[in-house]
């Protein structure tokens, strides 16, 4: 007979095994779930295949070291209207350039110009917090370089940046046309203005130049491989820089009597150069200066340009670009693409130059160019705050709005420089 006690053991050792494999399924289930999940491979040890195959757990790596490319592209994606959006900053601030105040000059739907979001297709694109990028670049300086393109975005990012520090003083140094100290932040943003960004002089015809043709008034004298002085001596003074160049290199503003002629070690570079051509020279010529001189551990920005939208005609010939609307997707084609022919091709044209004579440099192209084609309702066009203004100018259909598109602009270079800015911290404390 089996006693109680042997009855009450079989019964323990029964319930034991059926809880074991009940806990057992469990932890099967569990584990099942956790590697069916993608957040395991973020919180597990980093795995790889060994040369036999099998999988080794790295518990000694850190991970923080291991860079995950950014596959964000900032220049592909839609525009979608959010009423929330809010201005940042108004009519009211020191930095405004009068012609690009529209909220001061009575341009209608501004909220509607500002009401509009870039989502880029790949990853989220956050407005900036000025505070937290002021934060990011305490104690470095930002140079921007370049013409009124580069000077409209630098207006708005300036004036974004003054709601986080009110005591920001006007600074103009180091050759500077303006900017900006930010004293709370110990930080400072400049603007030097460098139309070709390369030398150059006016020499009238009486000037001891070489020959000309008839009707010529005197030429503009560019060195393809000298820096305009206004930027000459700063390529070690800025921790990040945005170079950008195209929209002078136009027969509009050197016409056939005042003509661009090129040089290069101060000699006349023969044959003559077609103005994109010696764009195309000067491009390679100031690349090449800026891998010299700046230093490597510096960020290099080149933006892209900037979208026109005359219709009708040239700035000076009628043209006009008083929309309230944007472009479809489906017209910007036709209004761009440069075997069209059409007059707002410019910005395509130079940017294949751009990226051509920058291939191979360190240099980080920021693309803005296509988000920006979209936006035919953004520009001051007549309410340019002069009466005048249009009858002696015409509509200004080159330049933004402020506040409105260049404060996209400046939410894309923020993600960028912080971008930037977290991938060295990563490398420096991976050394």
């Amino acid at each position: 007979m089996v006693s109680a006690r042997s009855k009450h053991l079989q019964s323990h050792s029964s319930f034991v095994t059926i809880s074991s494999f009940s806990l057992i399924l469990v932890c099967c289930l569990i584990l099942l779930f956790i590697f069916a999940h993608p957040s395991f491979y973020a919180s597990f040890p980093l795995l790889i295949h060994a040369s036999h195959g099998h999988l080794i757990a790295l518990d000694n790596v850190n991970k923080s070291c291991i860079k995950t490319p950014n596959f964000c592209k900032y220049e592909e994606g839609t525009w979608i209207y959010d009423g929330r959006r809010k201005y940042l900053y108004d009519e009211g601030c020191p930095f405004q350039r009068n012609a690009w105040n529209c909220i001061k000059n009575k341009r209608p739907s501004m909220d509607n110009i500002f009401g509009w979001k870039w989502v880029p297709k790949s990853c989220e694109l956050s407005q900036i917090s000025p505070h937290l990028f002021l934060s990011s670049v305490r104690n470095m300086k930002i140079g921007f370089i370049g013409d009124s393109l580069n000077e409209n975005f630098l207006v708005s990012f300036l004036c974004i940046l003054r709601t986080a520090d009110e005591g920001v003083r006007k600074w103009k140094r180091k050759g500077a046309w303006k900017g900006a100290y930010f004293p709370k932040y110990n930080a400072t943003v400049g603007y030097h203005r460098a139309v070709l960004l390369a030398r150059y002089e006016w020499q009238p015809v009486s000037a001891k130049i070489h020959s000309v043709k008839p009707g010529v008034k005197g030429i503009n004298r560019v060195d393809v491989d000298i820096p305009a002085d206004d930027w000459i001596n700063v390529t070690n003074y800025y921790d990040i820089f945005i170079f950008n160049t195209g929209h002078w290199w136009g027969s509009d503003k050197f016409p056939k009597e005042k003509p661009l002629v090129f040089y290069r070690e101060g000699n006349l570079i023969s044959p003559s150069l077609s103005i994109r051509d010696g764009l195309n020279i000067v491009l390679q010529s100031m690349g090449s200066y800026i891998e010299r001189t700046v230093p490597k551990d510096r960020l290099k920005i080149w933006r892209t340009q900037s979208p026109r939208h005359f219709d009708g005609g040239e700035w000076n010939q009628n043209g006009s670009c008083t929309f309230d609307s944007l472009l479809e997707e489906n017209k910007l084609e036709y209004w761009f693409e440069p075997k069209n022919g059409g007059i707002n091709r410019e910005a395509r044209e130079v940017n294949a130059i751009i990226k051509h004579a920058l291939q191979g440099t360190s240099i980080n192209l920021l693309d803005l160019t296509h988000l920006s084609e979209f936006r035919a309702d953004a520009h001051p066009a007549i309410w340019l705050g002069k009466k005048d203004a249009v009858a002696i100018w015409g509509q200004d259909c080159m330049h933004w709005c402020l506040p409105g598109l260049p404060d996209t602009w400046v939410d894309v270079l923020s993600a960028v420089i912080l971008e930037h800015l977290s991938a060295r911290s990563h490398s420096l404390g991976c050394r």
